[in-house]
């Protein structure tokens, strides 16, 4: 009698274990179907070199180099036809970083973002990435701990902005445009987004677009202010939602320690410099510190120069144009990503072909 208890006991107990893996698998499943990050590096030993400018010529003429990557800000909001077209008409890869601003005006919380307020402009967006058939790195949010920034959690005195802005709000905010970003099902999206505590997407769609896209996280190395609440790590969203690290970094705040500690905080991402630029007199100096910095680092695997603004200018400032001209000469450095090496007028299949082989190495 104890023996035949024993054996249905342990009978129902393998049912229930069985059902409860049974449930967990076809959770994890859901999660599983959903498109993974993909980095999208360059061939093995070189470094993606790029620019923020227009038109990209006058990069071209002052460092001799035709860019990898083709980088634009862009507003929130912004007019959505025609966002990707000068990557493509430079045969360039694009990077893209997106502010929640438009002009003066911060048209959006991190919380707006992450509770879906914001849906419909990002779905069109990926759209646009996925009919370009560009490889598009996003830089969401960059330098989400400078308090110069409107997304940013806290003002420069110090003080908070509010529960709005907060770390878990951006870190919220970011894994949901990530999954609208990557797409796919929106039936699997929307249980993957009440596992994370948000609300469905705000679609008619039963499928999102599925661009070729990138996630790049840039914080700044420490925190503008520096106090414990913005320290870059507070804003880590987490490993499934990040596929590349890095930073911005300009001459006039040549902070070497901080890089060199948060490049080491985050050995498994390539690395990046998603600006950098002279500011505040030539220095040729800086220049080959920070070249010798990247040789040596060598998950360092992009840097995009930020022409944009006139403060910045290359043309400003010729002997370290000069240096930088040096730096990138030779094939370490190459002026094309593989899909844009060859010519003018390559299908947008072969592309997404050669890009996918790449992004499997």
């Amino acid at each position: 009698m104890w023996s035949t208890t024993l054996h249905r006991l342990s009978l129902a107990l393998a049912a229930g274990c069985v059902g409860a893996a049974l449930f967990a698998a076809g959770a994890t499943a859901a999660v599983n179907a959903l498109p993974s990050g993909q980095a999208y590096l360059p061939p093995i030993g070189t470094v993606f070199q790029g620019v923020a400018t227009k038109p990209v010529s006058a990069y071209t003429s002052t460092v001799h180099k035709h860019p990898a990557v083709y980088q634009e800000f862009v507003a929130w909001g912004q007019w959505l036809p025609g966002i990707t077209a000068d990557a493509t008409a430079n045969r360039a890869r694009l990077m893209i970083e997106i502010t929640t601003a438009y002009g003066s005006t911060n048209r959006i919380t991190p919380r707006g973002i992450a509770d879906g307020s914001g849906d419909a402009w990002l779905i069109g967006l990926a759209e646009e990435f996925a009919a370009s058939n560009n490889v598009t790195y996003v830089r969401l949010m960059a330098e989400m701990n400078n308090c110069n920034n409107p997304y940013a959690a806290d003002n420069c005195n110090g003080s908070s902005r509010g529960s709005a802005y907060s770390a878990s709000e951006f870190k919220q905010a970011w894994r949901r445009a990530t999954l609208i970003f990557r797409g796919g099902s929106v039936a699997d999206l929307d249980a993957e987004l009440h596992r994370l505590g948000m609300p469905a997407l705000r679609t008619g769609e039963t499928n999102l677009a599925t661009p070729d896209v990138s996630m790049v996280w840039v914080p700044m190395v420490a925190g503008n202010p520096d106090v414990a609440g913005l320290e870059p790590g507070v804003y880590f969203p987490g490993k499934q939602w990040v596929d590349w690290v890095g930073t911005d970094f300009y001459s006039r705040y040549a902070n070497w320690t901080g890089l060199e500690r948060f490049y080491n905080d985050y050995p498994d991402y390539p690395f990046l410099f998603g600006e950098y630029a002279i500011w505040d007199g030539d220095d040729p100096g800086w220049v080959k510190s920070l070249f010798s910095w990247v040789n040596t680092h060598r998950r360092t695997e992009m840097l995009v120069y930020n022409d944009a603004s006139p403060e910045f200018w290359l043309s400003h400032f010729p002997a370290s144009a000069a240096a930088i001209t040096q730096a990138l000469a030779g094939p370490r450095f190459p002026s094309y990503a593989p899909e844009w090496a060859h010519t003018d007028h390559l299908t947008a299949a072969i592309r997404r072909h050669t890009r996918h082989r790449a992004a499997k190495r």
